[in-house]
């Protein structure tokens, strides 16, 4: 009885402690999504160039290292917000690309839209299936080396087929990279709501360019 009771007990504390990972998880996420979009839009007004926006990723991809470093300690806020801050800033040239086009600013929101449905989508199958998608990690993983490296080899290459191919590719790996980091939050993989933020912002944020970069390329007429 007594053993039952503990084991009750401590089902309710890991309960417990896992819907406050995403509650924060979530509550952080809008927030910096929030403050990446204001950052995009400021350098879409100021007209960011292509090198500003490479090196703007550069330093992204810099602090990505320093987030996770600081995930356990309180300064850790502030570097989820500098690091998404850059991120989104770079987005700035893209953007405006894309704006440039006939009917761009539709083409935009119907990306932006298209990456709300998705997220949403599959955040709440895998919140209400609570089904264990860990599974998944290594074949994401190789996907994603794989996706890496056709776009290395494709700026020397390129291919339009193949810009498009690994644009596709991409939507399918951070959708499901989606399933995957939820499933670790509700199954109790992830306790660090800061990496699980950065692991889903960064999912959202390639699944937004992805989908845009599609849109554009079926959609779009300069």
């Amino acid at each position: 009885m007594e053993q039952r009771t503990l084991h009750s007990s401590s089902s309710q504390v890991s309960a417990l402690q896992t819907n406050k990972v995403l509650r924060n998880t979530y509550s952080l996420l809008a927030m910096t999504l929030a403050f990446s979009a204001v950052c995009a839009v400021a350098t879409m007004a100021i007209g960011i160039s292509p090198l500003a926006s490479i090196a703007m990723s550069i330093g992204a991809f810099v602090l990505l290292f320093v987030v996770h470093k600081k995930a356990d300690s309180a300064s850790g806020i502030f570097w989820v917000f500098a690091f998404t801050g850059l991120l989104g800033g770079s987005l700035g040239y893209t953007l405006n690309y894309y704006a440039g086009f006939a009917g761009g600013p539709q083409l935009i929101a119907q990306a932006f839209g298209a990456t709300a449905l998705v997220f949403f989508g599959l955040s709440a199958y895998a919140l209400t299936t609570k089904k264990d998608f860990s599974f998944m990690g290594g074949f994401l993983m190789i996907g994603l080396i794989v996706a890496i490296v056709a776009a290395i080899a494709n700026i020397f290459l390129q291919i339009p087929a193949m810009s498009l191919a690994i644009s596709a590719g991409i939507v399918l790996i951070m959708s499901g990279f989606i399933l995957f980091d939820t499933s670790r939050i509700i199954n109790g993989g992830e306790t660090n709501y800061i990496r699980a933020t950065v692991s889903l912002y960064l999912s959202i944020y390639n699944l937004f360019v992805s989908i845009l970069h599609l849109l554009g390329a079926f959609g779009g007429d300069d």
